[in-house]
């Protein structure tokens, strides 16, 4: 009787004692009477008081956030902007973020910063170059809010633009505009093309008009060689025969001498 008195006592003790196990990735904020309790628990099976105490979980691990919001560029262009940012909390600060901004911090000083940090960024580019200088914007907005957010005890590790979406009348304006670019270098390219055909035909004519030169020439030199050769040979005799309507041949020996 006394061993069944010991375990119902037993039982009846473990019944009103309240458990929670911490897993890895969070830390257990431990609240006695409402009020945080010594540091944050690592990752373990605890016992506590369910009548004057509760053990809530906070997460550590890396997380994600992601988002849009509407933002105006310097030449006051609307453009909505959708964003992912990835973060932890530092988990030796967790309690502090927990006293600080309680559950739900994240919506309490991450997005505020983030979205701030974001229309700072692109308040600070004109339309045109957001789209070609996304990069630096992003690099730009993603230093900021890590600064931001380091003296909150968060950590900011990746923040990415996935898109851009302008108001229909800029986007309309913009393909316009890629259109005449588009159209102006194809009539360039025309022009370009034109004059280097052109430039072609003056070549072609100029090379054949030194080829013929050359030929003329050649055949002139050839002629007065002919004949340089038939006064070689000659032995000064002229011919003792000549038929009717044939003349003496003359020698022209100053062209010879040239």
């Amino acid at each position: 009787m006394k061993h069944v008195i010991i375990l119902a006592l037993g039982l009846l003790l473990f019944s009103s004692c309240g458990f929670r196990q911490v897993n890895e990735g969070y830390r257990g904020i431990k609240l006695v009477w409402g009020k945080m309790e010594g540091e944050p628990l690592l990752p373990g099976l605890y016992f506590y008081n369910p009548i004057s105490s509760s053990i809530y979980p906070m997460e550590i691990y890396e997380q994600k956030l992601e988002g849009q919001t509407s933002c105006y560029t310097k030449d006051t262009q609307s453009v909505i902007v959708t964003f992912v940012v990835t973060y932890f909390p530092e988990p030796s600060a967790i309690g502090k973020v927990f006293v600080q901004f309680g559950t739900g911090w994240e919506a309490k000083i991450l997005a505020p910063a983030v979205i701030g940090t974001i229309k700072d960024a692109i308040g600070q580019y004109i339309a045109d170059d957001l789209v070609s200088k996304r990069e630096a914007v992003t690099q730009y907005a993603q230093e900021q809010i890590t600064k931001a957010l380091a003296t909150r005890n968060v950590a900011i590790t990746r923040l990415d633009v996935t898109n851009l979406d302008f108001d229909d009348t800029y986007e309309r304006a913009v393909e316009q505009k890629v259109v005449a670019i588009q159209e102006a270098q194809e009539a360039k390219n025309r022009t370009i093309k034109i004059q280097e055909e052109a430039k072609q035909v003056v070549e072609k004519a100029r090379a054949e008009a030194e080829a013929m030169k050359i030929k003329t020439q050649a055949i002139s030199a050839n002629n007065n060689l002919v004949s340089y050769e038939a006064v070689q040979k000659w032995n000064g005799n002229l011919p003792q025969i000549i038929m009717g309507g044939q003349s003496i041949p003359f020698i022209n020996f100053d062209k010879l001498m040239k």
